[in-house]
């Protein structure tokens, strides 16, 4: 039986969504309960989306993407950069496999290829995707008149977006998710580019306030930018049993449980997490950390463990999909996240919606999810650091239900009545413009 409350928020929701609809100048008409509409068409344009040979990439766009389906009618073009077919690195040669087109996830995915010269830098991949991207853009406008470009990190994404958006006359929305805004701005040559995008988009969304405050601080304007974090989906990540979780895995039925997931690169900060374990180890000497990930930075994590004297204490045990990682985060009895910059980690939310404390750098977008010590700790970017913290929280008896409660109430399907409302800004704005240019 659904109750009152249930059904009062159901209507609310559909209510709003309704009108964010509305907002884009689409009829609606009523069908019983349900309201019917014509669907804007919407153009995604990111390079970070999964596809057949990197099925883990970008997985918090497709996310949001995915639960924008039953508003809009939505394309993808990915752009990939282009490397020629031959196993010099594992990486590059991923991206030569990747297909031009494809169905993946449930989306047409085209993917153009767009040219990067190795250690020569990030400054020309914004015109060089634009440029390698404007043929399959055009196909697709060809096919399905879209309506908007919603465009995912400011760069080099959002400068082709851009630019792309003033060659086929449509608004373009840009999402900025972290290190588009915490790392590329300090480059001479690339800040300008950040800018432009700023300046130039019909609208903007930030995942955290704090990615908010730093794009005004590049000047840009404050009224044009939306706070939308991400979310997590309660039904692929909600607590499992422990023990169950741990049996399934084949992990140590009692031993203290640390886990940590990312990609294993410098700025995720294993290295931190591995000191803390060797601060840790002569206390609690069964405490165990797992590392879910795949990276560049595996060799020199695992001279890490070896020169520690931790291959008892610490596992790198490799990537898994996001099906399979709620065992991962129901198995551990607290999650860890050390990162340098983060915009607004899909991770910790994940983890507490499977009912883990988080212990965690105090940095933009960690702040602002980890809002009370009843869900866990922030701390330096230091071992000693979250040597203490892990240690407390190992001790600690949590509430997990209000983790889970907290984590829930991040729900993609709100992100996505958001989302419908920036793109009716967008397009108001564009027509206001354009309305504006033509009686001048």
């Amino acid at each position: 039986m659904i109750s009152r409350r249930s059904r009062h928020r159901g209507q609310k929701r559909l209510l709003i969504t309704a009108q964010a609809i509305a907002n884009l100048g689409i009829p609606l008409c009523r069908d019983g309960d349900l309201i019917m509409s014509l669907r804007p068409k919407i153009l995604v344009f990111t390079r970070l989306f999964p596809n057949s040979i990197q099925p883990l990439r970008g997985h918090y766009v497709l996310e949001r993407v995915r639960h924008l389906l039953p508003f809009a009618d939505i394309s993808v073009v990915s752009p990939v950069p282009y490397f020629p077919p031959v196993r010099l690195k594992r990486s590059w040669y991923e991206f030569a496999t990747i297909p031009h087109v494809e169905f993946h996830a449930g989306f047409q995915i085209a993917h153009p290829r767009y040219l990067v010269i190795p250690k020569i830098g990030a400054a020309t991949h914004g015109v060089s995707m634009f440029a390698g991207s404007f043929r399959a853009v055009w196909r697709k406008l060809r096919s399905m008149h879209f309506d908007l470009i919603d465009a995912h990190h400011v760069y080099p994404d959002g400068f082709a977006a851009i630019l792309l958006g003033t060659l086929f006359d449509k608004p373009v929305v840009v999402s900025a998710r972290g290190s588009d805004i915490n790392h590329y701005p300090q480059f001479a040559t690339i800040r300008p580019m950040v800018k432009y995008v700023l300046r130039r988009a019909d609208a903007l969304i930030a995942v955290s306030q704090s990615l908010k405050d730093a794009m005004v601080e590049l000047g840009c304007n404050s009224d044009k930018v939306t706070v939308i974090g991400n979310g997590v989906d309660p039904q692929k990540f909600n607590p499992q049993p422990r023990a169950a979780a741990r049996r399934l895995l084949g992990l140590p039925e009692n031993d203290p449980i640390v886990l940590s997931v990312g990609g294993l690169v410098e700025l995720k900060g294993f290295h931190v997490l591995i000191d803390a374990m060797a601060r840790l180890r002569p206390r609690r000497p069964n405490v165990r950390l797992f590392i879910v990930g795949e990276g560049e930075y595996r060799e020199q994590l695992m001279r890490q463990i070896n020169g520690l004297d931790l291959a008892e204490n610490v596992m790198l045990v490799g990537a898994f999909s996001h099906d399979q990682l709620r065992a991962w985060y129901s198995a551990a009895d607290v999650f860890c996240l050390a990162s340098s910059s983060e915009g607004c980690p899909n991770v910790v939310l994940e983890a507490m919606a499977c009912g883990q404390p988080v212990v965690a750098t105090k940095i933009r977008g960690t702040q602002e999810l980890i809002v009370s010590r009843q869900f866990g700790t922030l701390v330096a970017r230091d071992s000693a650091e979250f040597e203490r913290a892990v240690d407390d929280a190992l001790t600690r008896q949590w509430d997990r239900e209000a983790i889970v409660a907290y984590a829930r109430s991040h729900g993609w399907e709100q992100v996505a009545i958001d989302v419908l409302s920036v793109y009716s800004g967008a397009l108001a704005s564009f027509q206001r413009n354009r309305t504006r240019k033509a009686a001048a």
